[in-house]
């Protein structure tokens, strides 16, 4: 007989800890494992190990609600946030419940049974359990492999060629000319943080620049909300003035897109060397969030600049050579060692194959509801964070709301939960209006949205209140059967 729990969360990030906090408090009365198939807890944290990583996102809405950002650290390193995500799991039994070293490789839907049969890999064999609600928290990207284009002449390069996800814990770097290739967070992560670490020189190679804002590491209004005032008052503070701060730039950016773009002209100019050509090498061909705006704490990667340590080149490669790269426009950049910071692989459900009495389910013909669960797939949630503001928000409000569905179930005696496609009452959109590359190139692998709530995939963290947080679970776009006597029958 095969193992049967009410509820399987697949992934042990921020997310899945999200969720098992939820479940744990909200309904209580649910068996639970998390499937993590790496052999550590922390996802995104515990697999970035280049220099510098950090967040993009203010600690005090990336951390949970459940759990206070204690510091004045608005931006923090990779390291503190993959260990509060362990001390979060900890503090409240969750890492008893991960089960390292398993991965989910296809679920099975049964109408017969109202439940899924998971298939999993662990220690080279397969195995089977049964769940009656499936939860995917496993990102949104490959983490076996990045993104990294076929370069031509990369085999007759004579340095390093690494790509950030896969970073060589013995590579030296100290005194030699490094290029990274690539003008996204990873990059603008990258550069300031070589350079304080021994690299000789940085150059920054982008086809397009990239928006870069930059903000103070440390929070002026936290350090004095922290020193004065009791901690729980402190932390309700700090993270609201964070929701409201990030919340109210994206809008200003979306309406008044020029006046933001001067916002951020004024920011890096007072940073920049004198006649530095900061419309060239800084201002793209795309309205501000079109794709992610990046951070440089403190300004750090202009101040590189400005010092010499480091350059900016937008031009594009027409092929890496024995000591470096030939651009297209003739110039020639020495390298000893070129990171490839292209970029990642996009891959939903962590590779899941999901099927429904043995029939493949396309994700490309479902529709997201709420962004969080999936038309015509039976007691199946996804967690999917804000592109524009901290993953963490959303996944706490997915976390919300999967459990109302849950306690709404068992008090009228549902066995499933399904939305229903609205057909062509609704008009079909792309998964999300989010241009870089990664979503570019996975688009035609994603669920649809649709174009009225609660179809529509928003991000805008106050919309979303009111619609996951406070909106009614018994509406008509969700389906519910009932076999069993309801609990308080």
């Amino acid at each position: 007989m095969s193992e049967h729990l009410d509820v399987l969360i697949i992934g042990a990030g921020i997310s899945g800890v999200s969720a098992a906090w939820h479940l744990q408090d909200r309904s209580p009365s649910k068996s639970y494992a998390i499937l993590e198939r790496r052999e550590n807890m922390g996802g995104t944290w515990d697999l970035f190990k280049y220099p510098g990583i950090r967040s993009d996102s203010d600690m005090f809405t990336l951390g949970f609600r459940f759990k206070p950002w204690r510091s004045s650290k608005l931006i923090a390193e990779g390291p503190d946030i993959l260990t509060y995500v362990k001390e979060a799991a900890a503090e409240n039994g969750i890492d008893q419940h991960i089960r390292y070293g398993h991965r989910v490789v296809a679920a099975d839907w049964s109408d017969a049974d109202n439940r899924w049969t998971v298939t999993y890999e662990h220690g080279g064999t397969e195995s089977t359990l049964t769940c009656s609600f499936l939860w995917a928290c496993s990102g949104y990207y490959d983490y076996d492999k990045g993104y990294s284009p076929e370069f031509p002449g990369a085999s007759d390069f004579g340095g390093e060629i690494v790509h950030p996800q896969h970073w060589p814990e013995d590579l030296n770097y100290q005194g030699k000319k490094v290029v990274v290739i690539g003008s996204g967070a990873t990059a603008v992560t990258l550069i300031p943080a070589l350079i304080d670490n021994g690299a000789g020189h940085v150059t920054m190679l982008q086809r397009t620049p990239t928006y870069i804002g930059s903000l103070p590491d440390v929070d002026p209004f936290a350090e004095k909300t922290n020193k004065y005032l009791p901690a729980n008052v402190a932390h309700f503070l700090n993270r609201w003035k964070a929701i409201a701060y990030s919340t109210g730039q994206y809008q200003v950016a979306r309406r008044f897109p020029n006046v933001f773009k001067k916002a951020l002209r004024e920011m890096a100019t007072r940073r920049l060397p004198e006649g530095f050509d900061y419309d060239k090498h800084f201002v793209p061909n795309y309205k501000p969030w079109d794709q992610r705006v990046c951070l440089a704490p403190n300004g750090d990667i202009f101040k590189k600049i400005r010092q010499g340590t480091a350059d900016v080149v937008t031009d594009t490669i027409e092929r890496f050579d024995a000591t470096g790269i030939q651009l297209t426009s003739g110039e020639h950049l020495d390298a000893d060692i070129i990171i490839t910071a292209t970029g990642l692989n996009m891959q939903l459900l962590g590779g899941l194959k999901p099927s429904r009495n043995g029939e493949p389910i396309d994700p490309t013909k479902t529709m997201t509801y709420k962004g969080l669960m999936l038309s015509g797939v039976p007691n199946f949630a996804i967690t999917f964070g804000y592109t524009n503001a901290s993953w963490t928000l959303k996944a706490d409000l997915v976390s919300e709301f999967v459990c109302r569905v849950l306690n709404y179930m068992d008090a009228n005696g549902f066995d499933t939960v399904s939305p229903e496609h609205p057909g062509s009452d609704i008009e079909e959109q792309p998964f999300m209006d989010f241009s870089p590359g990664y979503f570019q190139r996975s688009m035609h692998l994603l669920p649809k949205s649709g174009d009225k709530a609660p179809w529509r995939l928003r991000q805008n963290y106050f919309l979303d209140l009111r619609l996951i947080r406070q909106g009614k679970v018994d509406e008509e776009s969700l389906h519910f059967t009932k076999h069993r006597t309801p609990v308080n029958a």
